[in-house]
């Protein structure tokens, strides 16, 4: 009789010559992506060599061989022609490519291929799918839908076809003579000088001051802003080595050029010295801006969501002021700073500062030194931009003048 475990059944069978054998389940998934289940028997080996309970963990180690995998590791590759277009991005592209994508570029790209490409081709077969019917699809994309969202979905049909190739699912390219068709005008907005003042006028609280002189005169990219810890903050400097990503913070940054050290204009740095002396915890790793967790991570200091902090506590006040949402995200705040610097500064300058230079550090990036001219153009931007404050916006009596520190409010001067 069958000894039945977790793993699978170990029984003996054979009149002249016995033999155990091992039953278990496999897991597969069909062409429509279900997962199915079969049941295996497998010869484990004559009972005069093995002892059960070596069969036993024979069958652990086959089962483990078989099911312990990831699904696309199980999963059993259509004979060619039944490859549809959804099974092999569900299948093989998402689980290849995966590994080189950081959680904001998986979340955003595993979305826009769903909806914007496999809703199109759902069950067609890969080989159906030629030069013609990609070019349709973009082409219909550019009527209703942004630039961007036409452009992404030109650079991953063409990666998802040349993998297709690559795995010998399919023997030519069919996107490899795709265009990217003519867009609708791009709307990159850009933030005023006086509506950058009427926003930090209007904040009371030092955290949220903090957090947005950062992104309105650093141009830190979201992730980067709310995953700074007190160990990146140098004085006259940032260094940008984690990143957080809707309340989890990670050890990894954009690009290398990210790592590239981000220049604290002169009138912020008493801003963040102000914080930093009301912060409750300033150690090296503690986080600068940092929220409780819920759940799980109940207690735990964890980083904001930037959403929330756009939505709870900035989008009141610009609100009341009157100022479009759309114009208070750190994507135009960045945006905002590299168009002002191209009239303090050069185009270099400006590269340098938003980080896309292609220059690479020949040494250790705590000690890279942050060129002059871009120093220069940073404090020239902040101060040109906070010179259009009203008399009687609570800066410190003198502060105006036009080599003084101009940003710091009355109010916290004490903090």
């Amino acid at each position: 009789m069958a000894m039945v475990y977790q793993e699978g059944s170990v029984y003996e069978k054979g009149t002249r010559i016995k033999k155990w054998y091992g039953q278990f389940r496999v897991y597969l998934r069909n062409q429509q992506g279900e997962e199915v289940s079969k049941r295996k028997k497998v010869v484990l080996g004559l009972k005069s060599q093995l002892r059960k309970h070596e069969a036993e963990e024979k069958l652990r180690e086959i089962i483990r061989h078989s099911n312990g995998r990831t699904p696309s590791e199980r999963a059993l590759l259509p004979p060619d022609g039944s490859v549809t277009f959804a099974w092999f991005i569900k299948e093989k592209y998402f689980p290849l490519r995966r590994g080189k994508w950081g959680p904001a570029t998986k979340k955003k790209t595993e979305f826009e291929i769903n909806h914007y490409l496999v809703e199109r081709f759902k069950g067609t077969s890969l080989r159906n799918i030629d030069l013609f019917e990609l070019q349709t699809l973009l082409n219909d994309l550019a009527e209703k839908y942004s630039d961007s969202i036409v452009r992404h979905a030109f650079v991953n049909l063409k990666s998802i076809m040349r993998v297709a190739k690559k795995l010998k699912v399919l023997a030519e390219d069919p996107a490899e003579e795709l265009d990217m068709p003519i867009t609708r005008p791009v709307d990159r907005p850009t933030i005023t000088a006086e509506q950058i003042n009427s926003v930090i006028d209007s904040i009371d609280d030092l955290h949220d001051l903090c957090v947005m002189a950062i992104g309105l005169f650093c141009a830190t990219r979201t992730s980067e802003t709310f995953g700074l810890q007190w160990k990146a903050y140098r004085d006259d400097r940032l260094m940008i080595e984690t990143t957080a990503f809707e309340g989890q913070l990670y050890k990894r940054v954009k690009t290398e050029h990210s790592r590239s050290a981000v220049p604290v204009p002169e009138d912020v740095r008493p801003i963040i010295e102000a914080w930093k002396r009301s912060c409750p915890d300033t150690s090296p790793d503690a986080l600068m801006f940092p929220t409780l967790g819920r759940g799980s991570r109940q207690g735990q200091q964890v980083p904001r969501h930037a959403k929330n902090f756009l939505k709870w506590r900035i989008y009141p006040i610009t609100d009341k002021l009157g100022i479009p949402r759309k114009l208070v995200t750190f994507q135009v705040m960045r945006r905002t700073l590299g168009t002002d610097l191209q009239e303090h500064g050069t185009m270099k300058d400006a590269q340098t500062a938003l980080r896309h230079a292609s220059i690479k550090t020949t040494a250790n990036v705590y000690m890279q030194p942050i060129p002059s001219s871009v120093r220069a153009a940073l404090n020239s931007r902040t101060r040109a931009v906070l010179a259009k404050k009203q008399p009687n916006s609570g800066c410190i009596p003198g502060a105006m003048a036009p080599s003084g520190p101009q940003f710091f409010p009355v109010g916290f001067a004490s903090a």
